[in-house]
């Protein structure tokens, strides 16, 4: 009761929960700080502030003291846990005000205050236990005795009347206590299980959210690159169609004043003409022949027209073929009709190729991650950490030699590629000699034909003495002398079955291409002699838009 009436006095009047920050008005009652600081902005308007508890008045806004002793009686009650009473266990023989009860008997089926404990009986038979409410549970409900054992074929707890019954007489008990540690120890593996298969759970979460991660990362990469691509060819289409446009415009102009002037001619023919037949006509309608006769030969001198031989006479111009221009005219005429369409049809085709980067040029992988493999490297080369960079030395590595090391100077890379489109760089040496390109995984590693290009399972650009060349299965093609770059590309279309070389210069300079049916996975392969090669890094994916430019520009340069 006591507990309950101090409870009461820690409580606000405004908020009605224990003090928080406790201060004090001038007329002695107590508040939460946040409580009366948002009644006296209430009364701010007014001009008269007052005690919400005694309703004093105060002409100012009174001062907020801190009560400090409040403020550690809360602390104090705060951190102070709460009784046995709270819990609703008191004592059985304390009937006159509920006292907390300390133990529990099993076998007087009572709880006990500390006083009343002290007078209890100590024999064995009075079974003490933490406060419980449920007390009845403890005995067994046939023999009323203290359930002391645990049966474990039956999984029942049971009193020692009922180990010595038929029922479990032959089998297998256990002390409670006993029973309950190997359960508890059971239960502990089990949890220390779940524990693990948690934090397993937990953890591929966790991988899964990175992957999603990744994922969406990589679909706005790949939106980028869309939305860019598709940018660049509403460009092109632009481009063509101006360029079509004005093509059309400038023929058109050019046929226009070409029929204009042919227009005029016949219209200066035709005047001519019109003055022949007036002047004719006349001479038709004369009555007097001597006048006909004498106008006749001026006509003939005046107007050049045919005349019969021997008779003199005029002839139809239609019979002898009519007018010289008049052929040429309906000639150009004929010519007119139809406009120049080679650059329309180059540009249509250039336009069709745009398509075809639509169709097939947005999925293209990047570039490829090349990881050379020590597991195939030759004892004359050194690996570097990153195994991107393989150099030639004249010590000997240590390394055990196995059916897959090279014997002469050459390195594959750790991953082949079955399908796709696929590119990686490579930095060359100024000196040594050097190989580098694609290989299927069964080529000879000892040989005397193991080296890159020297067989039909490589494919390889060869820097021999300054010289270039491309070389297949030893048919070596040279390839153009003003090489001033050091960097190279290798382009890999495996289902179109090509391999291109390609210099990185500006522009990017196409070399070779070669044309196979690949059957096995290429991996990369270097050769390397009194030099090194690195792989390099690349632009995010080619199309064919960029071979065929790259090509178009090799093949001029070449």
């Amino acid at each position: 009761m006591a507990s309950a009436d101090l409870r009461d006095e820690l409580l606000c009047s405004i908020c009605l929960s224990t003090y928080t920050d406790p201060v004090m008005l001038r007329c002695g009652h107590n508040f939460c700080r946040v409580c009366i600081d948002r009644v006296l902005d209430t009364q701010d308007g007014s001009g008269v502030y007052s005690c919400p508890d005694c309703r004093e008045r105060f002409q100012e806004r009174p001062a907020l003291m801190r009560n400090i002793a409040l403020r550690n009686i809360m602390e104090n009650f705060l951190i102070t846990p709460p009784t046995q009473t709270e819990t609703g266990i008191c004592c059985t023989y304390c009937v006159d005000s509920p006292v907390p009860a300390v133990r529990s008997c099993l076998h007087c089926e009572a709880s006990l205050c500390e006083k009343h404990l002290r007078a209890h009986s100590n024999s064995p038979e009075h079974v003490l236990s933490d406060p419980s409410t449920s007390l009845e549970k403890r005995k067994c409900s046939v023999h009323k005795k203290i359930l002391e054992y645990y049966c474990t074929e039956d999984t029942a707890c049971i009193c020692v009347s009922c180990s010595l019954a038929r029922e479990h007489r032959e089998h297998r008990v256990e002390m409670l206590d006993d029973a309950s540690e190997k359960k508890k120890k059971k239960m502990r593996n089990v949890l220390q299980k779940l524990i693990k298969k948690r934090e397993d759970t937990e953890e591929r979460a966790r991988s899964l959210e990175e992957q999603r991660s990744k994922a969406q990362k990589k679909a706005a990469g790949e939106a980028k690159r869309v939305t860019a691509l598709c940018t660049d060819i509403r460009r092109r289409v632009d481009d063509l169609e101006k360029k079509v446009l004005s093509e059309i415009s400038r023929q058109e102009k050019e046929e226009s004043l070409s029929l204009s002037a042919l227009i005029h001619q016949l219209e200066i023919k035709k005047d001519e003409l019109s003055r022949k037949m007036r002047h004719i006509e006349e001479l038709c309608n004369m009555t007097d022949p001597l006048t006909v006769l004498g106008y006749f030969h001026t006509c003939v001198e005046r107007y050049p027209l045919h005349c019969e031989p021997d008779t003199g006479d005029l002839c139809d111009p239609e019979e002898e073929g009519g007018d010289e221009d008049t052929g040429g005219h309906d000639k150009q005429l004929h010519d007119g009709d139809d406009l120049d369409v080679a650059v329309i049809s180059h540009t249509l085709h250039t336009l069709c190729e745009v398509i075809t980067d639509i169709r097939s040029g947005i999925y293209v992988e990047g570039p490829a991650d090349i990881l050379l493999d020590v597991n195939t490297a030759a004892n004359s080369l050194l690996i570097s950490d990153d195994l991107k960079t393989a150099t030639w030395t004249r010590e000997k590595q240590k390394r055990p030699e196995t059916a897959e090391r090279f014997k002469y100077n050459q390195v594959m890379s750790r991953n082949g590629f079955t399908s796709g489109r696929h590119y990686w760089d490579v930095e060359g040496s100024r000196s040594g000699n050097w190989m580098v390109g694609m290989c299927y995984p069964s080529m000879d590693r000892r040989g005397q034909h193991s080296y890159i290009g020297h067989n039909n399972k490589s494919w390889s650009l060869w820097r021999y003495n300054n010289q270039y060349s491309a070389m297949h299965d030893r048919k070596v093609i040279r390839l153009p002398d003003e090489i001033s770059s050091d960097r190279f590309r290798i382009c890999l279309d495996y289902e179109a079955g090509q391999l291109s070389l390609y210099e990185l210069c500006d522009p990017i300079r196409h070399l070779h291409t070669f044309t196979a049916t690949f059957s096995e996975p290429l991996h990369a392969l270097l050769c390397v002699h009194h030099c090194s090669l690195k792989i390099l890094g690349g632009k995010a994916g080619f199309t064919r838009c960029d071979i065929a430019n790259a090509e178009s520009l090799g093949s001029r340069n070449l």
